[in-house]
């Protein structure tokens, strides 16, 4: 029988680079030689990690071979391939399907063929696929010494009461436990099951159904039947127009929206909480002002910050600031913008919806806090848009239907619904999905490369022309029928409150509004020429009335520092303004009857006379007029760690850098052959394989240079000849190959030597049968003893294969262990 380890020597290049592939745990760091590989690859870390990743129906495969072989002690045995599909209840047209997932299982090193014909192979689990699917595989109770003979399980339920069927009909597919009732008509059918042995007791409370009964009543099946993938055709579906009109719609408003927070929190930075973060009151108030729910605007918080468009200033009191990049992203065109909000949302650890929980403690989780973070949130996005994308254009399956296929895609990793939920939500305001189905630009995210190009390109597609024109009406209204062009988006936000937005802006001229306009530079003849120059039909009388009204009274009053003053030309305008209390904290002083004193800064004084209705301005120290536009508070950015401005930039690509790291893992494993040993030689060549495997200072695709260097490593490892001491010559003393051949030999049942030292520091050599690695630990049965032990790992010395003869290695520096020595390791 070819062990693990074997098998992986015995793959070809191309099989190799596959398994690298799709297992790149396995090639980080390096491994040094194939048992190297084949001892990473039956690790529990990296088992779970495969298996996490498998859909249905290859687990389904690995369970059935886990659970065929359960409880067997012949270390050549194996199930084939037909048993295999039997075993899932498969017909002949599920075969072909059972027989792939057997050979992606394979590809992926779960399972390994011991024999057989190549189209129907005996296979085996890889070590450490049993334990790590635990004792009741495929609802099957792990094999037990008082188990019923199979022969004689037939006649003892052809005899069981028939009350006592129903307890067998509920515990036969499992869970294999059951909870014993405590009286009635079904307390007395399982204490005759127990007597007839058809059950068997668990504990005082519980008991389980044994295997041979339980595969009795499967008819000798392992599953009900093959699992199938969830029938896309069922999924609701949306037009494809539809879709990408709603993807534009939501794109145009989230960039909307997150420059609408640069502007406010550019003018008014919120403070940041103690601990981190933004306080409840402040996400309130901007989504207040944002005119959004408190969840949506939790995520354009999220998303700003994850761009780094705004930070903590790092001042005495610290505010959340605009920083310099988000100036350069306002600068961007808006399929530019989103295109970066896109591929950041998809990047990011940060998890919006989490903002409101409550933690452990009992906190409410704030945005921009610091317990925001979740790993798996990138791979949970690229998860649901993969799904989304694999059911077609314009499916619209709701979060229940997407939490279907992911347990399909990956049953050992299953999400919680409302993480599905809520990257559905976050995806839908982010315009990646339209109308709830995954848009054409949002394709983009699924690709390896930069997906900025193709994002804004796809929405540039999908938006609707901007246009010019403004339609003016004598109520002071006004339409742009369309998507506004950028300059006439600017002049919308500067002098006009948006009413309603939708296929059309329906905009509305106040006085207030005008002011605004006025107060950022422009005069009446300016403004009212801007809004001639988008209006059809010129501007109405009312709407001129309006500018020239705001401006004749724009500037009457005039402020200056005195820490700050108010001057006019007419006296009544400051009557009753200093003896006012509601100025009080002010410090107005009458200087003049045309000029009052403050001791407020000039931009409070401003905010106070306007609020008291009022339009003043500021004026320089010559009596020029002053137009103060609002102070915009800027900070340095600190760029997102996960940006993709140079992601994957001069990187070697995953396919050539596995297909070097085998040309090294063959040359290392010749000179492991060559030198008898991996002792001195093996750190030679692990040596030059670290070096062969990773990338220039530059990022430079140097691997198949440098792996050519390995020859020079393999002449090197010959001439370092066999590791002296007590290492034996077939074995091996590099400790992640011990625990390979270790695993391997708990899987095989097989002997093997093992030098051990001991607690006085003295090498011991004990002949044994490893029964379990894990956690550190070896627990194996030591047969001169005829007693289980546990031996810690970092205790193992060497591992060697006991031959057929059972012949003791050779040992130059150390004693074999005395086996009336008490055991201490």
């Amino acid at each position: 029988m070819a062990t693990f380890s074997e098998h992986l020597r015995g793959r070809s290049d191309e099989e190799l680079v596959r398994l690298l592939l799709r297992r790149p745990d396995l090639a980080h760091p390096s491994p040094a030689t194939l048992a190297s590989l084949a001892a990473r690859a039956t690790s529990r870390p990296s088992l779970d990690r495969a298996l996490a990743g498998v859909d249905a129906a290859v687990l389904q495969a690995v369970e059935a071979v886990v659970a065929l072989l359960a409880g067997s002690t012949d270390p050549a045995g194996g199930v084939r391939a037909r048993d295999v599909v039997a075993a899932v209840g498969a017909s002949r047209a599920d075969a072909p399907a059972v027989r792939a997932a057997l050979a992606t299982a394979t590809d992926l090193a779960l399972l390994h063929p011991v024999g057989g014909r190549a189209s129907d192979p005996v296979l085996r689990p890889a070590p450490g696929v049993a334990e790590l699917l635990g004792p009741a595989t495929a609802g099957l109770a792990a094999p037990a010494p008082h188990d019923p003979d199979p022969a004689a399980v037939p006649g003892l339920l052809a005899a069981a009461p028939a009350a006592g069927r129903a307890v067998l009909d509920a515990l036969t597919w499992g869970p294999p436990v059951g909870v014993r009732p405590a009286a009635g008509a079904a307390a007395e059918a399982v204490t005759e099951l127990l007597r007839a042995g058809l059950l068997a007791r668990a504990d005082e409370r519980h008991v389980v159904l044994p295997r041979t009964v339980a595969l009795a009543l499967r008819d000798g099946r392992t599953h009900r039947a093959p699992a199938s993938p969830p029938a896309p055709e069922d999924l609701p579906r949306r037009d494809a127009a539809l879709v990408e009109a709603e993807h534009a719609a939501a794109a145009e408003r989230v960039v909307r929206l997150v420059a609408g927070l640069i502007r406010l929190w550019g003018r008014t930075p919120p403070p940041v909480l103690r601990a981190g973060g933004l306080g409840v009151r402040d996400l309130r108030r901007t989504a207040v002002a944002l005119e959004v729910t408190e969840a949506e605007a939790a995520f354009v918080v999220e998303l700003a910050g994850v761009g780094a468009l705004v930070r903590d200033d790092g001042e005495e009191s610290p505010h959340h600031v605009p920083t310099t990049v988000a100036d350069e992203w306002l600068a961007l065109d808006l399929p530019g913008r989103w295109a970066r909000l896109a591929t950041w949302w998809a990047a990011t650890p940060r998890t919006p919806s989490l903002v409101g929980t409550r933690d452990e403690r009992g906190s409410v989780r704030p945005a921009l806090g610091p317990d925001l973070g979740r790993p798996w949130s990138p791979r949970l996005r690229q998860a649901v848009l993969g799904l989304l994308a694999e059911a077609g254009p314009g499916a619209a399956p709701d979060a229940p239907a997407v939490r279907e296929g992911l347990a399909w895609r990956t049953p050992r990793s299953v999400p919680p619904l409302d993480a599905v939920a809520a990257v559905l939500r976050e995806a839908g305001w982010l315009g990646v999905l339209g109308a709830g189905a995954l848009a054409t630009a949002g394709r983009a995210l699924l690709g390896d490369a930069d997906p900025r190009p193709a994002l804004a390109e796809g929405l540039a597609a999908a938006l609707p022309p901007a246009v010019d024109d403004l339609l003016l009406q004598a109520d002071l209204t006004g339409i742009v029928p369309g998507r506004p062009s950028q300059d006439l988006e600017a002049l919308v936000d500067r002098a006009a409150r948006v009413e309603s937005r939708g296929g059309a802006v329906t905009v509305r001229f106040t006085p207030e509004s005008v002011r605004d306009a006025l107060d950022a530079g422009s005069t009446a003849d300016d403004l009212l020429a801007e809004l001639a120059s988008h209006a059809r039909g010129g501007v109405p009388q009312p709407l001129e009335y309006l500018v020239r009204d705001a401006a004749r009274r724009h500037g009457r009053l005039r402020a200056g520092a005195a820490s700050s003053y108010v001057r006019t030309e007419d006296p009544a305008l400051l009557a009753g303004l200093a003896e006012d209390p509601r100025h009080a904290d002010l410090g107005l002083v009458r200087l003049a009857p045309t000029v009052l004193a403050a001791q407020a800064p000039l931009h409070e004084l401003l905010a106070a006379l306007r609020a008291h209705g009022l339009a003043p301005v500021a004026e320089t120290p010559d009596g020029q007029v002053l137009h103060a536009a609002p102070t915009l508070r800027r900070v340095a950015a600190a760029r997102p760690r996960f940006a993709a401005d140079d992601a994957g930039r001069g990187a070697v690509p995953p396919a050539e850098r596995a297909a070097a790291l085998v040309g090294v893992l063959r040359r290392a494993e010749e000179a492991r052959a060559a030198g008898g040993s991996t002792g001195g030689a093996g750190a030679v060549v692990r040596a030059a394989a670290a070096e062969a495997a990773a990338p220039r200072a530059d990022g430079a695709p140097t691997l198949r240079d440098r792996a050519s260097g390995v020859a020079a490593a393999t002449a090197a490892a010959r001439a370092a000849g066999p590791r002296t001491g007590p290492r034996p010559s077939r074995g091996t003393a590099d400790p992640a190959e011990a625990l390979g051949m270790l695993r391997e030999a708990a899987a095989g049942h097989t002997e093997v030597w093992l030098d051990v030292v001991g607690s006085r520091g003295a090498l011991e050599r004990r002949r044994v049968l490893p029964v379990r690695v894990d956690g550190g630990r070896v627990r194996v049965v030591d047969t001169a003893r005829d007693a289980e032990i546990v031996v810690a790992a970092h205790r193992v010395a060497a591992v060697t294969p006991v031959d057929a003869a059972g012949t003791q290695p050779p040992d130059d520096d150390a004693a074999a262990a005395d086996p009336r020595e008490t055991d201490t390791a």
